[in-house]
Parts: C-alpha cells; sequence; structure tokens
C-alpha cells in the first residue's frame, strides 16, 4: 500500500513550478523516490504533459549507465525531442554521478527547467553545488514514517496505544511494512546493511569495517545518554583496539552524513552559548536498534525520547539539549527564534519521578511554553508546565 504523504507535498508545493531547485535529503529507503512520484502527479494532475516530465531513478538497473555528466545530458536531450515549453527534471540519488552539480547548475541557468533532486548523504548540498547555487535551491528533509503515517498505512483508527508499541519496536521505514516477524528483522537488517555498505563504507573508503560497526552499535545501546568519544575510547582500548579520538568522530560524521543518526549539542540555557562537550546521538529509525540490539521496550524511557526528537524535527524545530545549572532539559526546541521546552519520561510514577521531570522547567526564567512528555494518562500540568500524553502529541500536530 502506498500513502500520500501530505505533510511533505504541502511542504514542497509553494516551490513547485518556480524558478529554485527542490533538494530532499533522507535516509536511504526513507521514502524519497515515492514522494518524487507523488509530485509528478500532482503536476499531470495540473495539466502538465507526461512527456515534459523526465524521471531518473540512479538506483535502478535502467540507468546504471548514465554515470557521467555528459550521457546524462545525452539521455535527456533525447527524451525531450520535440516538447515544447517547461521542462521538469527529477533526479533521485543524483549523488552516484560525478559532478553532477556542474549540469543541474547548467539546467538551472537555463531557466525553463523546473528541478528536482534526491539524495541519502546530508552533505549532498556541501563543496560545490553549494557555491553554484548558493540561495537558489530549497531544501528538504524527508524522515521515515511518523506513528501518524504508520497508523494511515495499516489502516488504523483505534487502540492506538497498542499500536504505538508495535511501532516503537518496527520502527517507520516504509520499504519494511509488508513483512512480519523473521521476514521483517530480516528486511530492515538488509536495508541497515545496504545504508552502511553504500553511503559509508564505500563512500569514505573504510578499512576497518569492524571498528565502525563497534562504534555504531555503542551509539545504539546509548541513544539519548551523553557521549564521549574519550569514553569510547578508553571502552575500545580494554578490548585492545587501537583507535584515535578523532577516528571516532570521524566515524560519528560518516553516520551523520547518512542520515542514520543525529547529533544533538548542549545549550547552556543561562550562560546562552552552546556546548562542546557530551553532546548526545538520536537514531533516524528505531527498527535498526531493535534489530540489532533489540530490547527498544526494555529501555524504553531513552526509546521515547529517541521518538519525540524524530517527531519535533518532522515538525521542522531546530533542537538542542539545555543545561540550567547541574539540571537538564531533554529538548530545546526553536521555530523563528522562539523556543519551547521540552522533559520526556515514560511515566510519573512516583512524586520523586515528577519532581525530577518537573524542576528543570521550573528552573527557566521566562515565560515560553514548557511541556512534560509521558506515557500517563492522567493529566498532572502544574505551575503553567504542560503535561502531555506521548500519543496525544504523536497523533495531534496542532499540540506543539
Amino acid at each position: 500500500m502506498i500513502i500520500k504523504r501530505e505533510e511533505y507535498i504541502d511542504k514542497i508545493r509553494p516551490f513547485m513550478n518556480k524558478h529554485i531547485i527542490k533538494v530532499l535529503i533522507g535516509i536511504r529507503r526513507s521514502g524519497k523516490s515515492t514522494i518524487l512520484k507523488q509530485i509528478i502527479d500532482s503536476l499531470i494532475n495540473d495539466g502538465i504533459p507526461e512527456e515534459n516530465i523526465v524521471w531518473i531513478n540512479f538506483e535502478l538497473s535502467d540507468y546504471f549507465q548514465l554515470n557521467t555528466i555528459e550521457k546524462l545530458e545525452e539521455f535527456i536531450s533525447n527524451n525531450l525531442e520535440n516538447v515544447d515549453g517547461k521542462v521538469y527534471l527529477f533526479f533521485d540519488e543524483i549523488q552516484v554521478v560525478p559532478q553532477w552539480e556542474k549540469l543541474i547548475n547548467s539546467y538551472f541557468a537555463k531557466g525553463n527547467y523546473d528541478i528536482y533532486i534526491t539524495g541519502s548523504n546530508s552533505k549532498l548540498l556541501s563543496g560545490e553545488f553549494a557555491t553554484y547555487l548558493s540561495g537558489r535551491y530549497v531544501e528538504l528533509s524527508i524522515y521515515p514514517f511518523s506513528f501518524r503515517e504508520y497508523l494511515k498505512y495499516y489502516e488504523i483508527s483505534d487502540d492506538f496505544k497498542t499500536h504505538f508499541y508495535n511501532y516503537l519496536d518496527d520502527g517507520g521505514m516504509p520499504s519494511t511494512f509488508d513483512y512480519e516477524g523473521d521476514n521483517k528483522k530480516l528486511i530492515i537488517m538488509d536495508l541497515y546493511n545496504s545504508i552502511v555498505l553504500k553511503d559509508i563504507i564505500q563512500r569514505n573508503n573504510i578499512q576497518n569495517v569492524d571498528l565502525l560497526d563497534r562504534i555504531i552499535r555503542f551509539v545504539m545501546y546509548n541513544i539519548g545518554q551523553p557521549f564521549s568519544a574519550n569514553k569510547v575510547h578508553k571502552r575500545l582500548k580494554q578490548d585492545l583496539v587501537s583507535l584515535s579520538v578523532n577516528t571516532i568522530y570521524n566515524y560519528l560524521k560518516f553516520f551523520e552524513n547518512a542520515c542514520l543518526i543525529h547529533q544533538v549539542k548542549r545549550e547552556d540555557l543561562q550562560g546562552k552559548k552552546i556546548l562542546k562537550y557530551d553532546e548526545k546521538y538520536y537514531l533516524s529509525d528505531l527498527g535498526f536498534r531493535q534489530s540489532i540490539i533489540g530490547n527498544n521496550q526494555r529501555d524504553i524511557t531513552r526509546v521515547i525520547e529517541n521518538i519525540v526528537y524524530m517527531e519535533l524535527l518532522r515538525r521542522g524545530y531546530e533542537i538542542t539539549i539545555g543545561k540550567v545549572g547541574d539540571l537538564e532539559v531533554d529538548f530545546v526546541c526553536k521555530k523563528q527564534s522562539k523556543p519551547i521546552y521540552i522533559q520526556v519520561s515514560y511515566l510519573l510514577a512516583s512524586e520523586e519521578t515528577i519532581e525530577r521531570e518537573f524542576a528543570p522547567l521550573k528552573n527557566i526564567n521566562d515565560n515560553y511554553p514548557k511541556y512534560v512528555i509521558t506515557m500517563d494518562e492522567v493529566d498532572m500540568s502544574h505551575d503553567g508546565i504542560i503535561h502531555l500524553n506521548l500519543v496525544d502529541f504523536l497523533m495531534d500536530l496542532e499540540i506543539i
């Protein structure tokens, strides 16, 4: 089943048919190709002739031969013979073509091309491309399915809490949804291995694959925990693994570039500055963690923190971790420089837990919104701090 990803289409729509390049970035197999096809369908419904549209997915064998910009330009020209009017170019996973930036820049300069590209690397827009097209493109991040999309795919209209625990284990990679049990795990592992091989090992010419695997497993075990490369370095030295702290950070950056993990920096809310230590990492999709490590439900507090983080990214927030004296705020989220503050916990099961989660927010001396998100059904809002049920938050885009 294919569902229309309305939230992304709505974000792209204002730029369709405009002289600006549309760039979709996201982890491999997160649904970028489907979104491109849905944009094409929308254009055709608006009256754009199909012959004016060229779509190329560079991961399909039909297009493997288009491995230079010269061959790609020739292919496009051959497909546009006797075509009048504006041309719509869709390039899926274009990063596999060397010097693709020059060709895109050339088409953009001609003015009668509406261009859409996707890539599985967050650094797609770095280097030459950014220099060529500074201010001429709009970037949209594509993420795995949200809980709302997960429910929509399976046509679920009730018992959301039970299905939330399934989502917590399954993750949101749409290409895995047609499988169950061990077969689903095999598909998720195959996808994970493809990301690691194509977007990390091959792209960065990694030689020590075992070390790469050790580091990502460490991150998976410790999502939402303060991360120190020095700590990892000491742990690996105990196993007689020789490496430098810089190597650890380089490998982490490779995982970030492949959109597999996200780094979140710490912010001193009193000193108003970004801190350069003890950042945290979150996974783009928890299905990978369940398949590789297991125990998502055992580690539920950190796992639901990961889910909230990814949902906040989908909603367009810039996110840091807040430090208030010796206390920590899980997420400081900003749009147009206006912050909101969020604490995440599994359950407020005791007075001690309530105090622990509410105390950091009480110590923030401003009037911006403050939330505690948990799985509790009873509303425990107090002192101007709003308590939200996690499933309600995930289901309602208007809450935050």
